[in-house]
């Protein structure tokens, strides 16, 4: 007969919603740096932490999308592009809350989190590379926070949103393997002239739509800042409201918006 005491270790505490969850280990990790405490530190902390937690979502999505997109798999990819629009939605959202800090208790704390700033967030430059951000453009960023440059550029040599969409355009014999912007802009167009809209239509669509978003939640986010610290420079050395604002023509698919302009223009 086994011995009872070991019976008991082996034994495995049933899971709860606080352990399944790390709940505690979750409430641990707010550490306001105001002493004392300001009153909308924590409110502070836990939206940027919380989009941390949607940033890492976001970026499981658009991997997954990427895989279906070079196995010309396009159903559930739309259901997972439609989810990641939905996050940034609930992003601009959040916006809202935050902004129920006024400048006054902003600055009670502003002080003590410098240099720490939002433009650090290597999540968030390598969701950009993933939806089709330019590596070069984030070379800068080597002197800045050489640790996470090392993660950004392993992630723009992977395969990103917009290249497996060229790709899958490549594959559907609507674009040549020498790619051109011209001979892109060609291709869009001829999905679009297609009287019922079809997979690549959708595609299309539910591409813009992220784009969309993501620029809409760029254009709260500046203007969050711009209530908050005014034309001030970042906590973390960035230039503030002028370097967000110059990111707001940012787009991943400049050609897909190029096209409305394109769509029934007579010769």
């Amino acid at each position: 007969m086994e011995p009872r005491s070991s019976a008991l270790s082996e034994q495995q505490s049933p899971l709860t919603y606080g352990s399944y969850l790390k709940v505690d280990e979750l409430l641990s990790l707010q550490d306001p740096q105001s002493n004392p405490v300001a009153a909308d530190e924590l409110l502070f902390i836990i939206i940027h932490q919380s989009y941390e937690l949607w940033f890492r979502l976001v970026i499981s999505e658009l991997d997954k999308v990427v895989t279906l997109l070079e196995h010309q798999d396009l159903i559930p990819a739309f259901h997972l592009l439609e989810r990641v629009s939905l996050v940034f939605k609930s992003l601009i959202q959040q916006i809202d809350i935050l902004e129920t800090m006024t400048p006054v208790a902003f600055n009670q704390f502003r002080a003590k989190i410098n240099p720490a700033s939002g433009f650090q967030s290597w999540q968030f430059r390598e969701l950009e590379l993933l939806a089709g951000g330019t590596p070069q453009d984030y070379s800068r960023f080597a002197s800045l926070e050489p640790e996470w440059f090392h993660k950004l550029q392993k992630r723009g040599n992977q395969p990103n949103l917009r290249s497996s969409f060229i790709k899958l355009l490549q594959k559907r014999k609507l674009l040549s393997e020498s790619f051109t912007p011209e001979a892109f802009q060609k291709a869009l167009l001829s999905i679009y002239n297609k009287p019922i809209q079809d997979e690549l239509q959708t595609l299309c669509e539910f591409l813009i739509g992220f784009d969309e978003q993501i620029l809409l939640w760029r254009f709260r986010h500046v203007q969050m800042v711009e209530r908050m610290i005014g034309m001030k420079h970042g906590t973390g050395g960035s230039l503030g409201v002028p370097y967000l604002e110059s990111t707001l023509r940012k787009k991943f698919f400049p050609e897909l918006w190029e096209a409305r302009t394109q769509m029934g223009v007579l010769n």
